[in-house]
């Protein structure tokens, strides 16, 4: 295994981080945090124009540009540094990667070039009321209507970005299984679409209700979990990625506050806790950094077995250090990182949200103890 980068990505990272600087920064999430959609639509054209960040991992045939997981993973890791805001890890992480792991060419050819353009904001629909991302939660049926087509009834919840994409993958129980299916969320009937109150709200999520909603079929039915297993291990790994970002940034934060604060005549970042507490948050992070960067390197070198042994421990653990570091950063700076005003909450927030968002660290470490044998 090699994790060190190449120029070309040192590159990536430095370019994508300045953009971020630029269009994410604390003034902005605080804006898009609180407007009911997330999403400024001018950073994400340019996003796509300027930097080709939604494409990067799309194959030249479908409009992207070809790279690994290994870039990939660097942006999502700038991105969580930057608490990016908007559908990028809906759009990229979940419904792109459901796209090119589906077993549809034209769906691919169809649906893909608009993804990679920034002109389609996507997410995948699977977990429901119970909130599993695991094959026994889909409940939400679809039927094949004599001469309508397929048509969805169910409900969906927790969905990433829901309530603006414009392209949803939704997982359904069929007659021959969970299959997969696209739906137009612009004018698609009987689709009713609910943001919901979360704790994080950098991150926006939505209640879908379908109501005899048309649908496409993609791939054969009831086929689908296979494609949508390994979209959730590309997606944990993506995520632990970007948790990596979030916590690095949170530990940045507590390292310069301790050097300024002066406290009893000297800056509290001399005081013995307080370092043994900055240390052990370096520890964690870059104890996930290699959870995260193996994940990303098993992507795109290994086997399914490896792939999904990667995924689980990389999850499992990038969301325990990034919610210890988050929580770390706010004891440091002590009252100040408790208030609205400070930014340490953010990510506090953020990474609660994700430590849940693809299943528990708990969950994530069962499936990894299925995988060996355990």
């Amino acid at each position: 295994m090699d994790l060190t980068f190449s120029q070309e990505q040192d590159e990536l990272r430095k370019v994508v981080r300045s953009f971020l600087a630029k269009y994410s920064d604390e003034a902005a999430v605080r804006r898009l945090a609180a407007d009911r959609r997330g999403h400024d639509a001018v950073v994400w054209r340019r996003m796509a124009g300027e930097l080709g960040l939604q494409g990067l991992a799309v194959p030249e045939e479908y409009g992207g540009s070809g790279f690994g997981y290994v870039d990939l993973g660097v942006v999502f890791e700038e991105a969580g540094r930057a608490l990016l805001c908007g559908p990028y890890f809906a759009t990229v992480a979940l419904a792109a990667e459901a796209l090119l792991r589906c077993d549809d060419e034209q769906a691919r050819r169809d649906l893909l070039p608009g993804i990679a353009a920034g002109k389609t904001v996507a997410t995948l629909a699977l977990t429901e009321a119970g909130g599993r991302w695991d094959e026994s939660g889909v409940r939400l049926t679809a039927v094949d209507a004599p001469a309508a087509g397929w048509r969805l009834t169910g409900t969906k919840t927790y969905v990433p970005d829901g309530h603006l994409a414009d392209l949803l993958l939704v997982a359904a129980r069929t007659p021959g299984g969970v299959s997969l299916f696209a739906v137009d969320a612009a004018d698609a009937p009987g689709l009713t679409r609910t943001p919901l109150p979360t704790l994080d709200q950098t991150r926006k999520q939505a209640r879908l209700d379908f109501r005899d909603t048309p649908a496409r079929l993609l791939g054969t039915e009831g086929t689908a979990w296979p494609a949508l297993r390994r979209t959730l291990a590309t997606a944990a790994v993506l995520l632990a990625a970007e948790q990596v970002g979030g916590a690095s940034a949170a530990l940045d934060a507590a390292v310069d506050y301790a050097r300024i604060r002066v406290q009893y005549g000297r800056p509290i970042g001399s005081f013995q806790g307080v370092k043994h507490k900055c240390a052990d948050m370096l520890v964690e992070i870059e104890s996930a950094r290699s959870a995260a960067y193996g994940g990303l390197w098993a992507l795109d070198t290994g086997d399914e077995t490896e792939i999904a042994v990667a995924a689980a421990l990389a999850q499992a653990f990038c969301s325990e250090a990034f919610t210890k570091v988050a929580g770390d950063n706010i004891q440091v700076h002590g009252g100040i990182g408790f208030t609205w005003e400070h930014p340490a909450h953010l990510y506090f927030k953020r990474a609660k949200s994700s430590e849940v968002l693809l299943g528990t660290p708990s969950y994530h470490l069962e499936l990894l103890a299925r995988r060996l044998g355990i």
